[in-house]
């Protein structure tokens, strides 16, 4: 069977990280190493490192002694990466039964594949309650592969990461020759990346839960996701970082930026109608500001196609519209 280096990025995650490694280990993958890299943490992380890499041979460890970010961990661990396939896990994160079995079936099949991808499941609270173990004889089913370009363009058109980071099984090639993640993207280098892992080949998704991501108060990401003006502008600059590098041989490259602009205006104008009858007038107005810089004339109207992109479209608009009433009747 094929070869996985697995990496897992660590700060103050020592009480996950056993439970991270395990869902490792228990993929029935011989061919395995994996990289603990600990940022510095300061909650005895490093401790429960070296006593994980005492009982597994299969386990390394890298301890800094100053906290360099998370993108030099996840550079840190290209760098150290020789197996065939390689995945960054967070170390708050698990993955899913059969994840490599999955995604190593489709790669070894299929070599015009340079990524793989999946359903990234919540766990509120850290509560996690794993999916069933999977069946091996359905591990190749569902399988559904896109042309890399193709991929590109699609996320152009819906401009929303869909890609759960702690899902990505890639090609080690491949990764070595996109290069590492740029530090200049501190909230979306992981959206930029896709992009440029797509420039290799094509991209292959799975229907089955891939990994599990604990959502709790202590993420760094949580902070993100409740900025939202910093998301949409995130979101953008990582587009345009692609497009201004690797993205640049696109024969339609400056369509696609303009696609971008647009389609990211298309969804504030959305998110800022939910934040007003949420009560959040502030943020509404900033988002609605925000969309029609980019979409021009058309940012008085409401842009109705983008709903129509997504799945069951009125009862989305539904369900936001009676939870913002809800919300304002809170006290």
């Amino acid at each position: 069977m094929a070869s996985v280096d697995v990496v897992i990025p660590c700060y103050q995650y020592g009480r996950f990280l056993p439970e991270a490694v395990i869902s490792v280990l228990s993929q029935g993958v011989p061919d395995l190493r994996i990289l603990i890299i600990d940022n510095a943490s300061t909650d005895g992380s490093a401790d429960v490192a070296r006593k994980l890499a005492e009982l597994q041979p299969e386990i390394h460890v890298s301890l800094h002694t100053v906290n360099q970010g998370s993108t030099a961990s996840y550079n840190e661990g290209i760098d150290w990466a020789r197996a065939d396939y390689f995945l960054l896990l967070d170390a708050d994160d698990m993955l899913a039964p059969g994840a490599l079995r999955r995604a190593l079936r489709i790669m070894e099949q299929n070599r015009k594949v340079a990524f793989t991808h999946g359903i990234e499941t919540h766990a509120v609270d850290g509560v996690v309650t794993p999916p069933p173990t999977a069946d091996d004889d359905d591990t190749g089913d569902g399988w559904q592969v896109t042309d890399g370009w193709k991929f590109i363009e699609q996320l152009c058109r819906t401009p929303v990461n869909i890609v759960g980071a702690n899902t990505v099984i890639r090609r080690t090639s491949v990764q070595k020759a996109a290069g590492h993640y740029r530090e200049t993207l501190p909230y979306t280098d992981d959206l930029e990346m896709w992009l440029r892992l797509a420039t290799f080949g094509d991209v292959a998704v799975t229907p089955h839960v891939q990994a599990i991501r604990r959502i709790h108060a202590q993420q760094r990401s949580e902070r993100y996701r409740n900025a939202q003006l910093l998301d949409f502008r995130e979101r953008e600059r990582a587009f345009f970082s692609f497009f201004e590098h690797e993205g640049g041989v696109h024969p339609g490259r400056r369509a696609l930026e303009q696609q971008v602009r647009r389609e990211l205006g298309k969804h504030a104008y959305w998110s800022a109608l939910s934040h007003y009858f949420r009560g959040k007038k502030q943020v509404a107005a900033e988002l609605m500001a925000f969309s029609r810089e980019r979409r021009g004339r058309a940012g008085l109207l409401p842009p109705l196609d983008w709903l129509f992109r997504m799945n069951n479209p009125i009862g989305r608009v539904r369900e936001v519209l009676q939870e913002a009433m809800l919300q304002r009747q809170r006290p």
